[in-house]
Parts: C-alpha cells; sequence; structure tokens
C-alpha cells in the first residue's frame, strides 16, 4: 500500500470481514434442530466456519490492507533519537 490508497486485495479483504459480519447473524438457522457430525447443532456449526472464516479475513486485511505509512512514519522518529 503507498501513498492513501488501498490495494484491490485490501479492499476485498475488507469486503470479506463486512460480509462476514452480516452473515453473523443467521436467523435462518434459529430454528433447525439438525445436527452436524450426529452432536453439533447446524447453528453453532455455521458459526464454527464464520469464526474461521473471520480469521482468515483479518489475516488478509493485515497483510493487504495494514497501514504501512504509519509504521514508516513510526520507525522514522526512532531514527531521529
Amino acid at each position: 500500500m503507498t501513498g492513501g490508497k488501498m490495494s484491490i486485495p485490501g479492499r476485498l479483504a475488507w469486503l470479506l470481514v463486512v460480509v462476514l459480519a452480516i452473515l453473523h447473524y443467521d436467523f435462518w438457522n434459529w430454528n433447525d434442530r439438525t445436527l452436524v457430525f450426529g452432536f453439533v447443532p447446524v447453528g453453532l456449526w455455521f458459526q464454527v466456519l464464520v469464526s474461521i472464516g473471520a480469521a482468515i479475513a483479518w489475516a488478509l486485511v493485515v497483510r493487504f490492507a495494514w497501514p504501512t505509512r504509519i509504521e514508516e512514519w513510526a520507525d522514522e522518529g526512532d531514527s531521529e533519537a
């Protein structure tokens, strides 16, 4: 990321975060009594998948959308001391 513009992968990573935040409210699973693997309620399984997706999404945000200009600014202050 250079200047003030975010890269396309950075924007897509943030879009994934927004999509996962919306999917987190899985109202369609509230009354579903289906069990996954014979003991895990489908709503809980869906939340497991959303949590794994969130971990991946945040890793992508850190990789592609991290504001490196702030770190460069902070590192410049260390070299002056």
